[in-house]
């Protein structure tokens, strides 16, 4: 049997137009899913960043020692943040608020009051208020950290030696230049 017979088949079975074709395809497969392209775009080349504060809400937070948590952010100076499963890099742990856990106590008026709530599981909860600060560039959409918008209700992963939880982010503060 011969390699290539009179009607241009290899073997006798495969034209050899088809394993050509075959193959261009699987070079830009190759191109498309393999091949390392450059990140960003031509239109972020040139843009300016700005700082920006961002304030996230962390609710509910289970931790065996809240207080030791609590104080592990507080401390640090520096918190990794991942946008929509992006890895944007590190920002600043401006400042954390611990906030209350309360509950509504009907009184004998009928009329009803916040206090402290007593249920103990909730010795294993934290609630704070997180500002963290970074640089974004600012678009006519608002701010954006690598390239993931930042909005108020955008879920914002922090992740720092010792933690890792999602937050939600209520207020964008986009600062002066200084």
């Amino acid at each position: 049997m011969t390699l290539l017979d009179s009607k241009g088949r290899l073997f006798g079975k495969v034209s050899i137009l088809d394993v050509a074709a075959a193959l261009i395809i699987l070079m830009v497969l190759f191109g498309i899913f393999l091949y390392p392209g450059t990140s960003g775009s031509v239109a972020q080349v040139g843009t300016t960043t700005q700082p920006v504060e961002v304030d996230v809400m962390v609710r509910g937070l289970t931790s065996s020692d809240p207080e030791k948590l609590f104080q592990t952010i507080q401390d640090s100076e520096t918190t990794n943040i991942i946008i929509r499963n992006q890895p944007y890099g590190q920002v600043k742990v401006k400042n954390v608020q611990k906030l209350p856990r309360s509950t509504v106590a009907p009184q004998p008026d009928g009329t009803v009051k916040a206090v402290p709530d007593p249920r103990p599981e909730l010795n294993y909860t934290i609630d704070m208020l997180i500002t963290l600060e970074g640089d974004a560039q600012i678009t006519d959409t608002g701010p954006v950290f690598g390239n993931s918008k930042v909005k108020v209700g955008t879920q914002i992963e922090l992740d720092g030696d010792l933690y890792n939880f999602n937050t939600s982010t209520v207020d964008v503060r986009v600062l002066e230049n200084s």
